[in-house]
C-alpha cells in the first residue's frame, strides 16, 4: 500500500475535477472552431468508447485479467441489433431457416457426444470415438447447413439475403448485447481462467479474430460484408426528416436563428448524448458501488496476490470468471450502442487497432483500476485519434515546407493521416513516463 498512496494523492483532491474541465474544455472548443456538428459526433463516440474501456477496466484494473479481444465482444454486441431489431426476412425460415438452427443443434450435439466420449472411454478407443463423433457430426452439419444456407442468401440478395431480426424495439437489443458478449466470455473462461494469465490473452485474441471472421463471411446471419442498413431508432431518438417536416420544430430554430437543417442534426445527436450519457451515469454509479464494496476490495486482492486470496478459502477462479462475464458484457452493451448510433453493421469495419489496442490506451491512459480515469482516458483518447488524423497534413506541410519536390516529399504527405498512431504512442510514453498510473491513479 506503501507505494500506491503517494502516487494517488500527487494531484491532490482537484485533480480530476481540473482534467474532466479540461476535457469538456476540448469539446467546447471544437464545437467553436470546427462546428458542433463534430463536437458531438466525437462526444457520442467518446461517450460508447468509455464504456468500453470501462468493461477492460473492470476485467484489468480490477482482476488484472489480459484481454486482448475486444473487438470480438464488442463484435458480438453489434449483432444484437441485427437479431432484435430488423425485420424477418419474409420466407427465410421456411426456406432454410429452421434447417439452419437444426444444423448448429447437430453441431453442438456432436460436441457434448466427443465431450463424453473423452470422459468415458480410455486409451485409442477413447481417441477414435472422439474422433468419429467429431467427424460424423461435421459431415451432417454441412450436409443440413449448406443447402439452407443456399436458399436463404437467394431471397433478395440485394437487400436481404439473410434471417432478419425479430422487429422488437431496438433497446431490447443493448441488454441482448450484453448477454451475448458474456455467453463468448463464459465459454473463453471456461477453458483459459485458472492457467496462466498468457493463455488467457492468446485465447481472447483468437477469439476475437474468430467472432469478427465468422460476421464478415456468415451473410445468412447479417449479410457479411454486405452490410445492414437502416437498422432502427432508439426512443426517443426521432429521424431528422421528421423533425423538419415538424412546422413546430421549424418555427422553433428560425425563431432562434437556426437552419431547421442544421438544427434537425444537432437535436439528433443532443439526444443521443443525452441517452447514452445516461447509460455510463448508470454503468459508472454501479461500477463505483461495486469496487468499494467488499466484493471489490476482494478482486482487488485477488489482483495483487492470488495465493494469499486462495489461501483465504477465495475460489480464484470462479471469481476471475465473473469479473470477466461482466466486463465482456458491458462491452458487448457498447458494442450494441455503437451499431444504433450508426445505424448499420458493417463487419469489415472492425479492427483490432480501434477496438483493442486504442481501449487498452484508453485505459492506460486515465488510469487501470480507476473507474473516473477509464472515462476521461476514453474521451480524451478518443479526441486526440479523431484530431491527430486532421492535423497530420497540416503538420507534415509545415514540417515538409523545406523539401524540394519528390517521391520523398509525396510519400510522407501521403502518410500524414497515419501521425494518429504516432500520436498515440507519444502519447502513451508521456503518460508512462511522468504519470506511470494514469492521469488518475488507483486510490
Amino acid at each position: 500500500m506503501s507505494t500506491r498512496q503517494p502516487d494517488a494523492a500527487k494531484g491532490g483532491k482537484f485533480r480530476a475535477p481540473l482534467l474532466f474541465a479540461v476535457m469538456a474544455a476540448l469539446i467546447v472548443m471544437e464545437g467553436l472552431t470546427t462546428g458542433w456538428d463534430s463536437a458531438l459526433v466525437i462526444l457520442n463516440m467518446g461517450i460508447i468508447s468509455a464504456i468500453m474501456a470501462l468493461g477492460l477496466n473492470m476485467q484489468w484494473g480490477y482482476a488484472g485479467l489480459f484481454n486482448s479481444g475486444v473487438v470480438g465482444f464488442t463484435a458480438l454486441g453489434g449483432l444484437a441489433p441485427v437479431l432484435i431489431s430488423m425485420p424477418p426476412t419474409g420466407g427465410a425460415m421456411s426456406q432454410g431457416g429452421w434447417q439452419i438452427l437444426g444444423a448448429l443443434l447437430i453441431a453442438v450435439l456432436a460436441l457434448v457426444v466427443a465431450t463424453k466420449l473423452n470422459h468415458r472411454l480410455h486409451g485409442a478407443a477413447r481417441a477414435a470415438g472422439v474422433i468419429a463423433a467429431l467427424v460424423i457430426g461435421f459431415v451432417l452439419f454441412r450436409a443440413v447447413f449448406d443447402p439452407a444456407v443456399a436458399r436463404v442468401q437467394a431471397i433478395n440478395p440485394a437487400s436481404q439475403g439473410y434471417l432478419g431480426g425479430l422487429g422488437l424495439p431496438v433497446l431490447l437489443a443493448w441488454p441482448v448485447g450484453a448477454v451475448l458478449a458474456a455467453a463468448a466470455a463464459w465459454a473463453i473462461g471456461k477453458t483459459s481462467l485458472g492457467l496462466r494469465s498468457d493463455y488467457l490473452a492468446i485465447a481472447t485474441l483468437g477469439i476475437g479474430e474468430i467472432i469478427v471472421a465468422v460476421l464478415k463471411n456468415e451473410e445468412w446471419l447479417d449479410r457479411g460484408v454486405l452490410n445492414v442498413t437502416g437498422i432502427p431508432r432508439p426512443w426517443p431518438v426521432p429521424y431528422e426528416v421528421d423533425l423538419q417536416a415538424d412546422p413546430g420544430f421549424v418555427a422553433r430554430m428560425q425563431g432562434w436563428g437556426i437552419d431547421p437543417v442544421t438544427g434537425s442534426t444537432l437535436t439528433v445527436k443532443l439526444i443521443y448524448m443525452g441517452l447514452f450519457g445516461l447509460v455510463l451515469a448508470l454503468l459508472l454509479w454501479g461500477a463505483q458501488l461495486a469496487l468499494k464494496s467488499p466484493w471489490g476490495r476482494m478482486m482487488r486482492a485477488i489482483r495483487d496476490n492470488e495465493t494469499a486470496a486462495a489461501a483465504m478459502g477465495k475460489n480464484v477462479t470462479r471469481r476471475h470468471l465473473q469479473i470477466f462475464m461482466l466486463g465482456a458484457a458491458v462491452m458487448g452493451l457498447a458494442g450494441a450502442m455503437m451499431i444504433t448510433l450508426d445505424g448499420q453493421m458493417t463487419p469489415a469495419s472492425y479492427n483490432p487497432l480501434r477496438y483493442t489496442f486504442l481501449i487498452l490506451v484508453m485505459v492506460v491512459v486515465g488510469g487501470s483500476g480507476n473507474n473516473w480515469g477509464s472515462v476521461l482516458g476514453a474521451v480524451l483518447v478518443w479526441f486526440l485519434w479523431i484530431k491527430a488524423e486532421a492535423w497530420g497534413p497540416e503538420i507534415m506541410n509545415l514540417a515538409i515546407s523545406h523539401m524540394s519536390e519528390g517521391p520523398l516529399r509525396q510519400h510522407l504527405f501521403d502518410a500524414a493521416p497515419q501521425m494518429r498512431v504516432i500520436v498515440m504512442g507519444l502519447l502513451l510514453l508521456l503518460v508512462l513516463r511522468f504519470s506511470p498510473r494514469g492521469l488518475l491513479p488507483e486510490k
